[in-house]
Formats: C-alpha cells, structure tokens, sequence
C-alpha cells in the first residue's frame, strides 16, 4: 500500500517551518564566510580603464557604428516585444522560425510554444549579442585587455540566463507545481548544504558525496603503500599476470587534485589496465597540503620526484624506470627532466605527458587570471593563509566551464531540487586539494607569465632549465577539447623539446575525458601525425591520420618497446598499508 500523503494544509504548515529553519541555518553559515579578497573577486581597475578608453575611442572614431550598433539593438528589442503584444491583444501565437544557435538551456518546449518564456529568451539572445558585439567593437591596443573583457562579457551573458532565475525558468516552475512547492523547499536544503560545507561560500556539489568512498567503490585496484614522506605515500599495485616487463612505471598525477581519477571505477580505471599489460605499477599519492607547507616549493616537489624513483628503484632492482607525469605532474616531471639531463644522470628511461604544458606563451582561457592584479591577488591570499586554497582553485576551474559546472549545475539543484548525480567523475572534481604558497607563485610567475622554462630558463636547486635540455624517448598526449591545457599550447612546448624520439598523440574530447578514455568504451577516438614538428601544430593536425578507440592500446605499444623484457612479476608483500593508502583521504579545509 502506498503511503498516505498528509493534508495539504499539514505540509504547508511543514514546509513553513522547515523553511524558518532553513534560514537561521542559512544565516549562520554565511556568518561563518571569512572576509573576501577583492583582489581575486575582479580584475583590478587598469582593465576596466582600458574598457572606458576604449569605448570613448570608438564613440569619437567610429560614432556611425555605435549608432548603427544602438539603432540595431533597440530595433530588435522593439520587435521582440511588438510580436509579443501582438500575440496577446489576437489571442494567437505563432513563434516563428527560431534561427539561433542550438542552446540545451532553452529545451523546454514553453520557451517556444509559450509568447511569455519565448519573448524572455528572444530578449536575452538580443541583449547577449548586443553586449559581445559591443565588447568586440572597443577600439583596444592591447589584446590582452581585449581577451579579458570578452571573457568577463561572456560571464555576465551565462550569468544573466533566464534559466538562472526562478520566475523566468519554465522547468523550475514545473517542478515547484508538481511538487506542491517541495521541490522549492528541498533546493534551500542543498543550498545551506553548500554553504555550510564550504565555511560561508556558495559552491555547488557537483556529486552526491555519500554515493562514494575511496577504497571501497572507487579507487578499488589492489596494491600496497611502500613508501611514505611529508609530501607523498607511493603505492606499488599488485600484478595481475606472471611475468611483468623488466622496466618499472611510476606514474606522477597532479597535486591540483587526488590521484584516483586514474582508478575510478574498474572498467575506466586506467590503474587497472596498466597493471593487466604487465608493469610493475608504482603511482604517487601526494598530501593534501596545509598551512604548515607555506614554504614548499616546486624544488621540493622535483626532489620528492627524485625520492620517488629512487624508491621504485630500490625495490625492484632495476637502474633505469619509465615516468608519466600528469597536467601539473607532467610541467614538474618535464623540469625533473631536464635536471637529470644536466647532471648526467639516466635513470629515466622514457617519460609520458598527459595534458602537459611547458610552453605558456599563450595563455588561453586562463588569460583573466594569469595577469598581474589577479597573480597580486593570490599572492595576497598565500601571505594570509600560507597556501592558494583549494576553494579558490575549484571556482577557478570552475567558471572556465560555467554553465555546465557553476548555473546549470545550481538551477537543479537549487531551483529543482535535485539530489547531486552519483558520478564518479565529478565525485573526484569536487575533492579538491590546496596547493603550498610558495609553489603556487613560483608556478604563477616563473612559468606562467615569464615563461622560463621554454624562454631563458627556469633556475631551480643550482640549474638553469630549459626545454632543450630534454633528449630522452618521450611521448605527448594532449586533448582535442581541453580547455586548461589546449591541445595547440601542449604540442608547442613539446615540439620544443631536444629529443629525436618524440611522438604525439592527440585525443579527442577534454582534460579528463580524454585520458580516462579505456578502450571498452570505444567513444573517444585520437590521431596521430606523420608530419614531424618542424612546421606549426596546424601543418602537423592537416597531416594527422584519425583512429577510432581509445589511445591507450597505440600509447601500450609505445611503452612496452621501451620496457624491456619479461621478469617475474613483482609483488608489494610488504608495506605500510593497503591501497589507496591515507593521504587520499585528507579533504582540503
């Protein structure tokens, strides 16, 4: 028998109380936010100096296109609203052709079918062409500025979606008269949820938290911690066939999130299917910094990459091992390259980045947050708490993605109601870690606006490195559709790298999809090129030759050519604790 609901006088009477509950809660937990940094909430006033100049330029130089711009606006808008008015006084309604691009924000039909929904979409399309139009318009010198008030235009655009507002979100208004206003009600509960969560800021979850554990339904592939020091646990996994290559791999993840994304579930974990191809499998677990760790740099990172392979070394017996580095793992791995090299010292047999820049002479998406009120801003925030927090580095990556990390993910959960997604991938999006001060502006300064390492040199422990430096058999994977890492960025600094043996391989989809491609799935396919790195990534691209299916099994090729031959497999008998170890489990605060 189904469960009786209550009278609905009963649940208004409880959703009123839940609701007065809910915002002493709320108060509270905004109580708890600490005081802002207005230097990393907005560019600093030189930008917004080059926008006025740059629009009084136009209006003195051009004044017959921003009249023509303001004529076409308000023609537009007059339009919009004369069909709308026109649709009420006749009592009919016919919407017309809908010519924009394909937007899923707008999928409910009532924003076609209904002169109301349809004229609030018609007037945002209006008002969001307007306003980039304007903001490409500005006579500017200088094309950073340029960049970055295109950037900021297209937040305010997806900030003012109508889909962001309850009263102008047909699917939210829906649910709220399904669900006798509940779904209302439950939306404040996962709003002060994230509130509370995240000390007075609003972050939305991405995932549900509860649906996983590390350990236990991720993170799952057998092995055993043998290895631990202040910045890193080492896991040694367990083999899975008899005989394993004679070449040890040690796989260096990013310290900018937790390493499971390489063993998520079993079917994509890439952990997994490393160890069934027969190596013996080291990965590094890096500690989830606090304020103690202020003064840790990148030279501290590249020895902890030393320690590493000395360890892996010890235990297997073997003087030379393969390395992976992944992202930020990968920039670092490129430096502990380029410092063996000068010392003369050949233990790395052959390296593997994923999504790794070492060329930052473009800046991409990042532009608005590598400049120097931003850069001034963070350094602030390192003077204060010793560390580049990771909420800030998670709202970061965040808002290079808006719609689909920040709004969308809000309207349904704020406005539907929704409980998050059990999603393994956005479950590890949303364990973020903190990253050591000293690290963070070495890295911001010395590698992302000066460039060093592929410029004049990045001095780290006595050396002076360059990307030339690097000679060893090295392969490149990069992503079709990265935004932290373009594809184009990756290939440059790799192209410029001193060795013969080089090979790139170019997935598509994006930062994470694009690695954690396993070839069960057979969705993402990649290319290779035959046109060396002589001529620009557009002349190696035209040249390339697409594949179907995933990478890995052309990458498993590569690597066991450089792994030498079959030894008994290697089992991590002893050891500190099982995998996925302790430090995984360290949540930033």
């Amino acid at each position: 028998m189904p469960q009786a609901q209550p009278p609905a006088a009963q649940r208004l009477a409880q959703n009123i109380e839940r609701i007065e509950q809910l915002g002493h809660r709320l108060l509270a937990a905004f109580a708890e936010r600490a005081m802002p940094n207005p230097n990393i909430e907005a560019p600093g006033p030189d930008l917004y100096r080059s926008a006025a100049e740059g629009f009084l330029r136009t209006l003195t130089e051009q004044p017959s296109r921003m009249i023509e711009m303001q004529v076409s606006y308000w023609g537009e808008t007059l339009s919009n609203y004369a069909r709308a008015q026109q649709a009420l006084a006749q009592g009919q309604w016919s919407p017309g052709e809908d010519d924009g691009p394909a937007d899923r924000r707008f999928s409910n039909p009532l924003w076609q079918s209904h002169p109301y929904f349809n004229l609030i979409k018609r007037q945002y399309q209006t008002n969001a062409r307007a306003l980039k139009d304007a903001a490409a318009g500005l006579e500017l010198s200088d094309e950073v500025a340029r960049k970055r008030i295109a950037w900021l235009t297209n937040q305010v655009v997806d900030m003012m979606a109508p889909t962001n507002f309850l009263a102008t979100n047909p699917d939210a208004l829906e649910r709220a008269i399904e669900t006798e206003g509940e779904s209302l009600v439950k939306g404040l509960e996962n709003l002060v949820r994230d509130i509370e969560q995240n000390g007075g800021e609003m972050i939305v979850s991405l995932a549900d938290r509860r649906a996983f554990a590390v350990g236990e339904n991720i993170g799952t592939t057998p092995g055993r911690v043998v290895h631990r020091s202040r910045l890193f646990e080492l896991i040694q996994y367990s083999p899975m066939t008899e005989t394993v290559h004679e070449t040890p791999l040690i796989v260096f993840p990013p310290w900018i999130n937790k390493f499971y994304i390489l063993d998520l579930k079993p079917k994509n974990s890439m952990i997994r299917w490393l160890v069934e191809q027969g190596h013996s499998l080291f990965v590094v677990s890096w500690k989830n910094p606090g304020a103690e760790f202020a003064e840790i740099g990148l030279e501290d990172y590249v020895q902890a990459y030393l320690e590493a392979m000395d360890v892996v070394r010890d235990l297997t017996g073997q003087p030379k091992l393969n390395a992976v580095g992944y992202c930020i793992a990968g920039t670092t791995l490129s430096l502990v390259l380029a410092l063996l090299a000068q010392k003369g010292d050949d233990r790395v047999n052959s390296a593997t980045l994923f999504t790794t820049l070492t060329d930052f002479s473009e800046h991409g998406e990042f532009v608005n947050f590598l400049q120097n009120d931003i850069v001034d801003g963070i350094e602030q925030e390192v003077r204060n708490h010793g560390l580049m927090r990771a909420g800030l580095m998670s709202r970061t990556m965040s808002f290079l993605r808006a719609n689909d990390l920040v709004w969308g993910p809000a309207i349904r959960s704020y406005m539907m109601g929704e409980t998050p997604p059990a999603f393994d991938l956005l479950f590890w999006n949303g364990d973020s870690t903190n990253l050591p001060g000293r690290m963070a502006i070495q890295y911001l300064r010395g590698l992302c606006q000066r460039n060093e390492f592929a410029g004049d040199g990045f001095t780290l422990l006595g050396h002076t490195l360059r990307l030339s430096d690097i000679q060893l058999p090295i392969c490149a994977i990069a992503c079709e559709a990265d935004h932290i890492a373009p594809w184009r960025d990756c290939w440059r600094g790799f192209a410029r790298m001193g060795s013969k043996d080089k090979t790139f391989l170019l997935s598509e989809s994006g930062h994470v999809a694009g690695i954690v491609n396993p070839p069960s799935r057979k969705k993402y396919g990649h290319y290779t090129g035959q046109g060396g790195f002589d001529h620009g990534q557009d002349a190696w691209r035209e040249s390339a030759s697409y594949h179907e299916g995933s990478w890995w099994p052309r990458w498993g090729e590569w690597l066991a050519e450089r792994s030498g031959g079959q030894v008994d497999a290697r089992h991590p008998d002893e050891g500190l604790e099982p995998a996925p170890g302790s430090f995984v489990h360290e949540r930033a605060s």
